[in-house]
């Protein structure tokens, strides 16, 4: 049993992960940079070391910084939380290199699913069913016309090295890949410093679907059903639910099989997320993630797991302690990301708390580091908490998060929840009738 789990990173995740720890009798580390001394995760872990200066290249992506914070305090294992260095498959191998256990998947799991094109051609052998595309990169434009001609139009290019919406672009026909092409390729190398792409037939009114995987590392696996993320704005969720409102039973349990047998075969360990393209009945690969996600609070919601318990127990060598015939769905989840954000144009809103309540009674759940006279620094990602209900359906899901959003206080900044207000009086939203392009058409009607 692991006595000291260091946490490498911040705000409510690293909360998240301090609270597993402490129900399972185990003491916490906490990291922080010198912007985050008085961050909550701070105060609620055991031990605390500061890692850095304020910007994150310096502290918490400092891979030598956080394995010297486990070698001062003794822990013996790491939770990356999601995000920083979650999925860096050199920090896993330098961790294991250094004695200590990364909560979480191998560095070659991490590795095959951190690239696009390694990762589907992975799946693809694992039999779990992707886009029609291209076999691997796409050397240059006449291949990428080519191509766009085999599959037909419209299609869209991606970055390999790509994530968060960036070095993707969509050609809606011929006359439009040379531009898309060429601008795919130069933000995949500004940002990731590899200008590979690789191009995908664009479905024009798909559901992001994700289906949430659990393995022991020893050839055993589990689905928990699915996520729907289909509300997003740039390719960022904002509105997730589970189970998915479009998604039938017998489509259910025949992907979540399909998911689980395909982990279960590479010996994946911990937490994963399937993600996929929904369209008119059929599953479409796009990416694997490797860690705890963000929306992960909504499937604990309706299956009453602590999935960062059970992260720690496998990475300990335990079994899983649930098998596919525990996981039961009761009732439905609902998630929002309410982030410092001045609306309509979405700027980051840091500054200083002066009011916070977080709302409350039955199935409602709070993540969030906020307090009364915090002030928000303005270096990292603009989520500050996610407001998670349950209901014994959606309808009363829907009803629950509309009363909780009402009982919500975060004064002193601006924020997205006046978006979610105006999103629960739109029909769309109650039917669940929508795609991953509804929102950015809603927001052009509703917040230009």
């Amino acid at each position: 049993m692991f006595e000291k789990i260091l946490i490498a990173n911040r705000g409510e995740i690293a909360l998240r992960v301090i609270r597993a720890c402490r129900e399972m009798g185990i003491k916490s580390v906490a990291v922080h940079s010198t912007a985050d001394a008085d961050a909550m995760h701070v105060r609620m872990a055991d031990e605390s070391v500061c890692i850095g200066p304020p910007s994150g290249t310096q502290s918490y992506l400092s891979i030598p910084a956080i394995i010297a914070a486990c070698e001062v305090t003794g822990a013996q294992a790491i939770h990356p939380g999601y995000g920083f260095l979650s999925e860096n498959a050199n920090f896993v191998q330098i961790v294991e290199d250094h004695g200590l256990t990364f909560i979480g998947p191998t560095a070659e799991h991490i590795r095959i699913m951190g690239d696009k094109i390694t990762a589907k051609d992975t799946m693809k052998e694992l039999g779990v069913p992707c886009v029609p595309g291209s076999d691997g990169g796409v050397p240059d434009l006449a291949a990428a016309k080519r191509i766009g001609e085999e599959i037909g139009y419209p299609v869209i290019i991606k970055a390999t090295a790509g994530g968060g919406g960036r070095g993707m672009k969509v050609a809606q026909t011929a006359a439009d890949m040379e531009e898309a092409f060429m601008t795919a390729r130069a933000e995949g190398k500004a940002a990731f410093g590899n200008d590979e792409v690789y191009i995908e037939k664009y479905l024009t009114t798909p559901r992001h679907i994700e289906i949430q995987v659990f393995g022991d590392g020893k050839g055993k696996a589990v689905h928990l059903g699915e996520r729907d993320c289909s509300l997003q704005r740039r390719h960022q969720k904002v509105f997730e639910e589970a189970p998915g409102p479009c998604i039938t039973p017998a489509e259910r349990a025949a992907i979540g099989k399909v998911c689980a047998d395909a982990v279960a075969r590479i010996n994946y360990i911990g937490a994963g997320t399937i993600e996929f393209l929904y369209e008119n009945g059929e599953f479409y690969f796009i990416e694997m993630n490797t860690r705890l996600q963000v929306e992960h609070p909504v499937t604990e919601g309706i299956f009453g797991v602590d999935l960062v318990r059970e992260q720690i127990r496998v990475a300990e060598g335990l079994p899983m302690s649930f098998t596919q015939d525990d996981l039961e769905i009761n009732g439905h989840a609902i998630e929002v990301r309410i982030n410092a954000e001045k609306l309509p144009n979405f700027a980051p809103c840091p500054g200083k708390i002066t009011a916070y309540h977080a709302p409350g009674g039955l199935g409602v759940r709070m993540d969030s580091a906020l307090y009364d006279g915090y002030s928000i620094p303005p270096y990292y990602d603009s989520l500050i908490g996610k407001l998670i209900v349950h209901g014994r359906d959606r309808t009363e899901a829907l009803a629950r998060l509309e009363r909780a959003l009402g009982e919500l206080i975060i004064d002193g900044i601006d924020t997205s929840l006046p978006l979610f207000t105006a999103l629960l009086q739109e029909d769309d939203i109650h039917t669940g009738n929508y795609n991953i392009h509804w929102l950015e058409k809603w927001l052009e009607a509703n917040m230009a």
